[in-house]
């Protein structure tokens, strides 16, 4: 068995290849092989959001703190808040992040599969962000 206390947990930046805007990722649990499943921490500032990507054996979200939102290749974009949770199957394109004026915090999960738990791709753009504002977040901060 393995403790990690809390103090001990790093949070860093998340990797501007990866993110646009403020995001901070803490890695909870990264166990060697054997082991596939890797999870982290991790809040986006308002505004900020991860680029597209995929996981070859899927994610799982829990949402923990605040209001974001995620959207899936060719889906429109949906809000996820505090107690949601979120599945994105194997290979399936998306992203997630906090909604412009809210920040949102979520602990990934993932499985890593001969060592790869997810593989970055292009950024999602401003104008792809702002696409298809939510109904439920159009007049109020979520």
């Amino acid at each position: 068995m393995e403790l990690k206390r809390a103090a001990t947990l790093l949070s860093v930046a998340g990797p501007e290849a990866c993110f646009t805007g403020q995001v901070r990722v803490q890695m909870l649990s990264n166990p060697a092989a054997p082991a596939r499943t890797s999870c982290g921490n991790v809040t986006f500032e308002p505004g900020a959001r991860s680029a597209w990507h995929t996981h070859p054996l899927g994610q799982t979200l829990i949402v923990t703190a605040g209001c974001g939102w995620t959207q899936c290749e060719g889906g429109p974009i949906v809000q996820i808040q505090a107690g949601d949770v979120v599945w994105c199957p194997p290979g399936h394109k998306h992203w997630h992040g906090a909604t412009p004026t809210t920040a949102m915090t979520h602990i990934a999960v993932q499985e890593a599969l001969d060592g790869v738990a997810v593989v970055w791709l292009e950024k999602v753009t401003d104008a792809e962000y702002a696409v298809g504002l939510p109904v439920e977040c159009a007049d109020h901060a979520c």
